[in-house]
Order: C-alpha cells, then sequence, then structure tokens
C-alpha cells in the first residue's frame, strides 16, 4: 500500500473511532462528568505510553491555553451529548470555523475576508435552527453545552496556530489531563460502574481518545489538507447514525436542517481553504 493510501484509510479509521463516540457515552451508565474525567484519565496514560513519554510539553502560553480549550471542549462535549441529541452535539460543535473567523483577525492578525462573512452568517443561520424544535430543558442545555464545545474547539484551534511548532499531541495529552482533573470529584463520588460502563469506559479513554489521537496525528502529517478535510467529515454524519441505529433517538426536523446547512457550509469553506492552499 502507497504512503497516501495508508494515510486515507488512517484519516477514515480515525474518523470512524471518533464518530463511535456519542453512542458510547450514551451506553454508559454514570455522571457526564464523572464520564469526561475518567476517559481523559484513560487518555493520558495512552498518550504517554505511546510516545514512550516523549510528548514535547513546553507549557507555553499557547500550550496552556490549547490544554486549557481542549479540556473545555472535552467536558462540554461529555455534557452536551447527555443532555441533547448525539446529531446536535457533533454538529453545533462544528461550529467552530465560525468562531476562529471571528476571532482570528484580533488575535493572529489574519484577516477576515469579505467572502467569509458569508460563510459567517450561514453558519449563524444554521445554528438558529437548532433551537426550533422543542426541546426539554436538558435538551435546550445541551445545546447551548454543544456551542460552547464549538467554541473551545476554536479557542485551541487558535492557540495551535499561535504556536505553529507546538505538537498537536502534547497540547491533547495536557487538555486530557486537566479534564481528568475537572472530573476527579465526580469520579470519586460516583459508584462503580457496571461491567458495560466500564467496557465503554475502557473504549473511550484507550481508543477512541488515546489510539485515535496518536492515529491522527500520523496520518495528518502524511496527507493533503483537501483529503484530510473530506475524509473527516465522516465524524458528524457517523456520530448521530450509530445512536440512531442502536437507540432510535433521531433528531428533530428543524436540526436536522441546521446541522445540514452547518455542515455543508464548513466542508465548502474546508474545501476552499485547502485549494487556495
Amino acid at each position: 500500500m502507497s504512503r497516501h493510501a495508508s494515510a486515507l484509510s488512517a484519516l477514515a479509521l480515525t474518523a470512524l473511532i471518533w464518530s463511535s463516540g456519542g453512542l458510547a457515552i450514551k451506553l454508559v451508565d454514570a455522571p457526564a462528568m464523572a464520564i469526561a474525567g475518567l476517559r481523559s484519565a484513560l487518555a493520558c496514560v495512552t498518550l504517554l505510553l505511546l510516545a514512550r513519554g516523549r510528548l514535547g510539553l513546553t507549557l507555553s502560553r499557547a500550550q496552556v491555553l490549547g490544554g486549557l480549550a481542549y479540556a473545555l471542549m472535552l467536558v462540554t462535549n461529555v455534557a452536551a451529548t447527555r443532555l441533547t441529541t448525539a446529531a446536535n452535539a457533533i454538529l453545533l460543535a462544528y461550529s467552530a470555523p465560525l468562531w476562529v473567523a471571528l476571532a482570528a483577525p484580533r488575535l493572529l492578525k489574519e484577516p477576515t475576508r469579505p467572502g467569509d462573512w458569508g460563510f459567517v452568517a450561514v453558519v449563524c443561520g444554521g445554528m438558529v435552527l437548532f433551537f426550533l424544535d422543542r426541546l426539554s430543558t436538558g435538551g435546550l442545555w445541551g445545546n447551548v453545552l454543544a456551542c460552547g464545545t464549538g467554541l473551545a474547539y476554536a479557542g485551541f484551534t487558535l492557540a495551535m496556530r499561535a504556536e505553529k511548532d507546538a505538537s498537536p499531541l502534547a497540547t491533547a495529552f495536557l487538555g486530557h489531563a486537566l479534564a481528568a482533573l475537572c472530573g476527579l470529584p465526580w469520579i470519586i463520588g460516583a459508584p462503580l460502574p457496571d461491567p458495560g460502563s466500564l467496557l465503554g469506559l475502557l473504549y473511550l479513554g484507550i481508543v477512541q481518545q488515546g489510539l485515535s489521537l496518536a492515529l491522527y496525528a500520523w496520518a495528518i502529517r502524511r496527507s493533503q489538507a483537501l483529503t484530510a478535510i473530506l475524509v473527516m467529515t465522516l465524524e458528524p454524519i457517523l456520530n448521530p447514525l450509530w445512536v440512531a441505529l442502536v437507540l432510535g433517538e433521531i433528531p428533530g426536523p428543524w436540526a436536522l436542517t441546521g446541522g445540514a446547512v452547518v455542515l455543508v457550509a464548513v466542508t465548502l469553506r474546508g474545501l476552499r481553504s485547502a485549494q487556495e492552499a
């Protein structure tokens, strides 16, 4: 198999593994913060073993800010997935490019071009549609947290962009370590998980986060930007699909429409950026 084909296969496998997170989180019987903390603790151990302790931690300002943003992204994603539909949780998180477009001119001195404001308007419109469905109080807060996930993801991206030579794996490790600390009080207070939940937690920490991050770091260095963008859009498509097939959780019509708007806008914006690069 050629290098390009190997990288393509690795990216597809990464997207497949990441997409399983929504279903696994739904199936684990534990508080959201305990799930987030245990998943991150297991991911930290996995990343340390895979990197043989050489992660490249520098604790620079950008790396620390990136780690904080990544930790916030991890925690809000788990909480949002437990409170709203998996589709809402993952697709609202994909609003991250909106926040990057708004913040990059001020924080990175990278101008947002006139055409980008059309993209911002479309994504904002798509996000509004999610809130037009009839939602329980928990579902409403789940959507709000999912928007927070997108905001945190944007912060992680901006921090990595600010320190271009930083190791994404090291920043992700720092984020997982912080998320594990945040979840510690809930882990201590939670009852012992049943065998099924324990298997789910092991999968989330070791495979869905730890192994997949290492696989993604390997593949992204060997892939074209355009290829990576196209393949990784499998995640927000497959994530709610697994939950719908196994648990029968179907998002409302407005959420489906909003998700399609956000996903298409983000994909087209990413394609344009990759072609320009």
